[in-house]
């Protein structure tokens, strides 16, 4: 296969990982390797290890049916979509918000500003809406495979460089995890729910892969499709091990603690880098971690309404046969999520790492149940035969299944009853 042709393949494997390396990498990886050294990598191994096949049901369920995960939730009973929009109401707003402060942090950082929180994160949600009433999918589609590309070479360089930084702090007075400490559990909590993505981007892939055939006309194979979604998966798996190693040799070694503030957050993320490479990748690494961020912005930003559309109209199907055209649910959806995301960022709290643990883990508890649903589609009788899951990947899902419900089982408990 040529250069060529791989690039026509790649989309919406890059755009899930244009998604999952956000948070979940730049903040939640580089704080555990900060806070913990290599303590959780087994951790962040585990919970990619776990999570594979529910994301990989995504693009195989798209392929072979030429719908979205919606549809198929719908075609396994209403309960399922009802049970979806429901989980994706509870999550959408919190992980807007996480997001985008994360986002303005990078921006007050990279270009020296002193506005405060709530207007510079109104300005970067009006910017992406803009952004998405231009291009849609098309933007999404070219612009991601370049960021992705920077900011995977940029790490990788990076980390080479950091195992040349000697120690400072020597070994022994270094703090670990600790598992009987309240605070390590329940950040190891939020650290599992990103790690790598919310399951919800399971479904905006199946949406972004629908898409790319609609709108660029381009239908691969379902080879070519799970090939895509592997390259998307690894690679981010192998980012998230790059930000946590960071972390770990240059913070954590240093005994430094990363801020809650996301402004001083983001010149500790950036200093990462130039402590590893040089004074000289300031530049280059301030452009690729805001971009990373601003496309992880746009990517929920045009994920949560264009999965709202869908279960709006299956749930009322009113709305989609009473009406001539219904993209104003789209963008009823976007004003809803924007107004939303910016009373959650003014009324609740402009701490970044509140609002960071807030969301993921309502994206841990809400996890197993999204894993069902998935393995549910793939597995129910509309699916073609010839592309259910074989026996081995039905086995691993229902490892996967029984290890994020013993999680949350475990994770209540400790919450509510200790």
């Amino acid at each position: 296969m040529n250069f060529k042709k791989l690039l026509k393949i790649l989309g919406p494997g890059l755009l899930y990982a244009g998604a999952a390396v956000g948070v979940s990498h730049l903040v939640q990886s580089t704080r555990a390797g900060a806070s913990y050294g290599f303590d959780l990598l087994w951790i962040l191994i585990l919970a990619n290890v776990l999570k594979y096949p529910f994301f990989e049901f995504a693009p195989r369920y798209a392929i072979a049916t030429r719908d979205s995960l919606i549809t198929g939730y719908y075609k396994i009973g209403k309960w399922a979509i009802i049970a979806f929009t429901i989980l994706t109401l509870s999550t959408m707003f919190a992980i807007q918000a996480a997001v985008t402060i994360v986002t303005a942090g990078l921006v007050a950082n990279v270009f020296n500003l002193s506005i405060d929180t709530l207007p510079l994160c109104s300005i970067i949600l009006g910017t992406t809406m803009m952004v998405l009433i231009i291009g849609r999918y098309a933007v999404l589609d070219k612009i991601i495979k370049f960021i992705i590309i920077i900011l995977a070479l940029s790490t990788i360089i990076a980390v080479i460089y950091a195992f040349n930084i000697p120690r400072e702090t020597p070994h022994n007075l270094l703090k670990g995890f600790e598992w009987a400490n309240r605070i390590d559990i329940f950040f190891l909590i939020a650290f599992i729910g990103w790690m790598p993505a919310p399951i919800d981007v399971s479904v905006w892939h199946s949406l972004w892969t629908v898409a790319k055939r609609k709108e660029i006309g381009f239908s691969p194979t379902m080879k070519e499709s799970l090939m895509d979604f592997k390259i998307g998966y690894i690679g981010t798996a192998f980012l998230a091990l790059g930000f946590l190693t960071l972390g770990a040799l240059v913070m954590y070694s240093a005994g430094e603690e990363l801020s809650p503030n996301g402004t001083v957050f983001s010149e500790q993320l950036i200093n990462l880098y130039t402590k590893s490479i040089g004074k000289w990748a300031y530049f280059v690494i301030a452009i690729a971690a805001l971009a990373t961020m601003f496309s992880t912005t746009l990517t929920c930003l045009d994920a949560y309404p264009r999965v709202l559309k869908p279960t709006t109209e299956l749930i009322f199907p009113v709305l989609k046969n009473n009406l001539r055209s219904n993209n104003w649910i789209s963008w009823v959806w976007i004003v809803i999520l924007v107004i939303g995301t910016l009373i959650l960022i003014g009324y609740l709290t402009s701490s970044m790492r509140f609002m960071v643990d807030l969301a993921t883990t309502l994206s841990f508890v809400t996890a197993p149940v999204l894993a069902f649903m998935n393995y549910k589609v793939v597995t129910d009788k509309h699916m073609p035969s010839e592309a259910k899951p074989k026996l081995w990947l039905k086995i691993y899902a229902w490892i996967g299944m029984i290890f994020l419900s013993g999680f949350t089982i475990v994770y209540i408990i400790w919450k509510f009853f200790i």
